[in-house]
């Protein structure tokens, strides 16, 4: 199984603008053969000390994909395409650790 963790951060103030985006494309996503996860998640309320928060414009993407050709096709897909093209002017960065299990 290959594991994804994708930081992104938003220029500041459009984390929501690129969640909506975001959102709007996860059926196409999650229709994609071999994709076991994919989901956004940002910083939780109440973790005290032991939280390294991310921040107000930062959000992780946390995905799961059965083989790692089947996330390159992720990767290659239209829909993926339209949505970078969507929001690349409201990122700030963009970090990607792809991983397997250990």
């Amino acid at each position: 199984m290959i594991h994804v963790l994708a930081i992104i951060t938003a220029k500041p103030g459009m984390r929501a603008t690129i969640l909506e985006a975001f959102r709007a494309n996860m059926a196409a996503v999650h229709a994609e053969h071999g994709c076991i996860e994919y989901g956004p998640a940002i910083d939780a309320e109440g973790a005290g000390a032991i939280q390294t928060a991310y921040g107000p414009d930062t959000f992780v993407v946390i995905e799961k994909w059965a083989t790692m050709a089947d996330l390159k096709a992720h990767g290659a897909a239209p829909h993926m395409a339209a949505y970078g093209a969507k929001v690349r002017e409201m990122i700030a960065s963009r970090v990607i650790h792809v991983l397997t299990s250990a």
